[in-house]
């Protein structure tokens, strides 16, 4: 079990930045387990759930199309703490964005956890 607890979201202009923090917590049972990956997806009505940024064990990293070269994904490893960087905000960044950790159990197996979501909003 790993809870995902995020913060950092809210209103900002176009043009704008935010900086989105998601810390991730183990219990007692998921501490021996390795997370591997953390990412961020956002979410606007209508449409699915679409990937924004991913950060893997060793900092390999993976931006959508429309994020790249404004967003920057990073994490404390030894805190299984997530960040996303967004800078040069546009109204079609507004969204609900979820944060996402993927535990690795030996030897092959991928657990995905999910946070509630944090609204960002990029409006004049």
């Amino acid at each position: 079990q790993v809870q995902l607890v995020e913060s950092g979201g809210g209103l900002a202009q176009p043009g704008g930045s935010l900086r989105l923090s998601c810390a991730a917590a183990k219990n007692r049972d998921s501490r021996r387990f390795n997370i591997d990956t953390m990412a961020w997806y956002r979410q606007t009505p209508g449409n699915q759930r679409e990937l924004v940024a991913e950060i893997h064990t060793g900092g390999v990293t993976n931006y959508a199309d429309s994020v790249n070269g404004r967003f920057t994904i990073s994490r404390e490893n030894a805190k299984d703490t997530v960040f996303l960087q967004m800078n040069s905000l546009r109204p079609e960044d507004t969204a609900v964005y979820y944060c996402k950790a993927v535990m690795t159990l030996p030897p092959r197996l991928e657990l995905p956890f999910w946070g509630q979501g944090t609204q960002v909003t990029v409006s004049s």
